[in-house]
């Protein structure tokens, strides 16, 4: 299974998350048939959007958990946010 890539740490409510690495953002947006343009654009990162999404996979920057969560969301992996027991 594919969410094999995607650490458990990673898929827990915010309380609870760890930081995903640039590999898991990368596999997450290949889950959601995502470019960085258009994950930047679903999350409403504006004009050089894209820009702040090669930073999260290329790991020169952290990507906030209200951005991975939705992501995650629209990659099919669930409302990580609502999750009680993983």
């Amino acid at each position: 299974m594919t969410e094999a890539l995607i650490r458990n740490d990673c898929l827990q409510p915010a309380a609870s998350w760890e930081q995903a690495t640039g590999e898991e953002v990368r596999e997450v947006l290949r889950l959601a048939n995502f470019t960085g343009g258009q994950a930047a654009r679903a999350l409403g990162l504006g004009a050089k959007g894209d820009r702040t999404v090669r930073r999260w996979v290329g790991g020169d920057s952290s990507i906030p958990y209200a951005a991975w969560a939705l992501l995650c969301d629209f990659a099919g992996l669930g409302m990580i946010w609502k999750r009680q027991d993983n």
